[in-house]
């Protein structure tokens, strides 16, 4: 049975243009079912509805028909009961207006009123605009013509063509980015630059440089470029552990090509898990928000009302409004830190499939596949790699993990933090439930195998 997913799909803003025909690309999401793919591609979406497979004797991968966990995304429309009040009396609503009009409060909107300044964005964009950069890249994709030019019906139309020749074609594609050193040091989106040929940075005073890219992490979707340049502006740096929702902030970049474009809005929401944005295949939380984001914004700053950059704009949902999402700053500078030092960054990996533990889901474990599930609460393991950390320890698929480390863990999301903050090598402690006994096995994360898209 294949898997099924819903309409909802994660959509990179980035700008493609093939043969010169200018469009927009709708990334998909890199999720892949070998033992290259990080541990939590495999955890059930809560934005998606996703069918499992039926279970076999050694794995229970698909104990759920119909999928779980999901989350309903329902329509925004408010019921017009709620409308039919009771209507006030008229002459006592024009006795109040008469009193409240005497002496009026003027309320600044707010973000204003947050600031003081009514022309607060402009003074940002004005003092931090300049850092902001395009960011142009170009790939060649090798593709194999179609089987149908072989056809003698097809010759007659576009002639001899041998179908085993392989086919090169150029992708181009634009995004954003800031400078963070003087002396050329730019970030941007692994995905904006991901597998180009070229690399060509354009500031907003006209210069144009070719970029060397020094690294770049698929896994948190963040990469570095050094331009050959001195003293050129750069962002300051905030902290983004601080920000509450409701703050004000600022979006800059190039969507759909229209350089140095501005919005504005607010934080909508702070730790927004892969997961929730139906994006497992990165390991970060997201701040959300409904500034607006475009195709071409990826990789550009989300700035606070003092023009300090707390976040880097690098995805919405495909069919959504107002639902931008950035990668935390602080997220950003701890990883472009060792991009620029090494030239790579490695993330502990275990190899295992695993999905929340929930009452419902025990009792059709239970009831469906006959496994003895004690536990109402932590991480149930739906199969393990083969040749991975876990495999070697000893884990096996129906053991439910419940605390790393004497931590206890009661869902996907707390397991993969504390995975990601554990070091390589080092010994992770892990109480699990077995066939209704604890039993602790202990584990050595490995460098998480990543394989680049081809």
């Amino acid at each position: 049975m294949n898997k099924k997913e819903d309409d909802i799909k994660l959509k990179y803003s980035r700008i493609i243009i093939k043969n010169g025909v200018s469009g927009i690309s709708n990334e998909k999401n890199r999720q892949q079912s070998n033992m290259n793919s990080p541990f939590f591609r495999y955890v059930i979406l809560p934005i998606r509805t996703r069918k499992l497979h039926k279970c076999s004797p050694k794995s229970i991968l698909s104990i759920l028909i119909g999928g779980i966990a999901i989350a309903s995304l329902g329509g925004c429309s408010i019921p017009s009961s709620f409308f039919k009040t009771q209507q006030p009396n008229t002459e006592s609503q024009n006795e109040t207006q008469k009193t409240t009009q005497t002496n009026p409060a003027i309320v600044p909107p707010p973000m204003i009123a947050a600031n003081g300044d009514p022309n607060f964005i402009v003074t940002v964009v004005q003092k931090v605009g300049s850092a902001v950069v395009r960011i142009d890249s170009t790939r060649t994709i090798t593709s194999q013509a179609p089987d149908e030019y072989s056809d003698p019906f097809f010759r007659r139309f576009f002639g001899d063509r041998d179908s085993s020749e392989p086919r090169q074609q150029i992708e181009r594609g634009s995004g954003s980015g800031f400078i963070i050193n003087a002396n050329g040091q730019i970030l941007t989106n692994s995905h904006v630059i991901d597998g180009a040929d070229t690399v060509t940075v354009k500031l907003k005073d006209g210069r144009s440089f070719k970029g060397r890219v020094l690294g770049e992490d698929p896994v948190t979707d963040v990469s570095v470029v050094k331009i050959d340049a001195n003293n050129l502006p750069t962002l300051a740096v905030g902290n983004s552990d601080i920000v509450q929702p409701g703050e004000a902030v600022i979006a800059i970049g190039n969507p759909l090509g229209l350089d140095n474009t501005v919005t504005s809005g607010i934080i909508s929401a702070t730790g927004r898990s892969s997961t929730d944005i139906g994006d497992s295949s990165k390991r970060l939380d997201y701040i959300q928000t409904d500034a607006a984001i475009n195709p071409g914004n990826s990789g550009g700053p989300l700035l606070n009302a003092r023009g300090e950059v707390i976040g880097m704009n690098t995805a919405i949902i495909k069919g959504a409004q107002g639902l931008g999402f950035a990668i935390p700053i602080n997220t950003v500078q701890r990883i472009s830190q060792q991009l620029i030092t090494k030239g790579k960054v490695e993330h502990p990996y275990l190899g295992v499939q695993m999905v929340t533990l929930t009452p419902d889901i025990k009792q059709r474990v239970n009831s469906e596949f006959g496994v003895n599930l004690s536990v109402d609460k932590g991480v149930l393991l739906l199969k393990i790699v083969p040749s991975s950390p876990a495999s070697v320890a000893g884990l096996r698929a129906g053991d439910v993990i419940q605390s790393i480390n004497s931590q206890s863990v009661s869902s996907i999301e707390e397991v993969q933090k504390l995975i990601e903050n554990s070091k390589i090598g080092a010994p992770l402690q892990l109480q699990v439930q077995r066939n209704g006994q604890s039993t602790q096995i202990t584990v050595k994360p490995a460098p998480l195998p990543v394989r680049r898209p081809s």
